[in-house]
């Protein structure tokens, strides 16, 4: 895994914690990671990022037409 070192304006009220849940739902919205590696990057369990994801306003739920299709077919 990479570390990657980021300088924040003073006036933007965001710790560590809330800024890497923010990157992780980033990233897995735009399926770049999975919901494992993204609740590991936030350093939370599936479970909790997944209720972080919410209270964020990020979705757990993909945006393809072709994973909708997908789960309409195997319903």
């Amino acid at each position: 895994m990479r570390t990657v070192s980021l300088n924040i304006p003073d006036n933007i009220d965001i710790n560590e914690p809330e800024l890497k849940i923010i990157l992780a739902g980033e990233l897995y919205e735009r399926e770049r990671l999975s919901l494992g590696q993204a609740a590991d990057l936030a350093g939370l369990s599936k479970r909790a990022f997944i209720e972080m994801m919410g209270k964020f306003g990020f979705s757990i739920f993909s945006q393809s037409e072709e994973d909708l299709l997908s789960d309409i077919e195997n319903a």
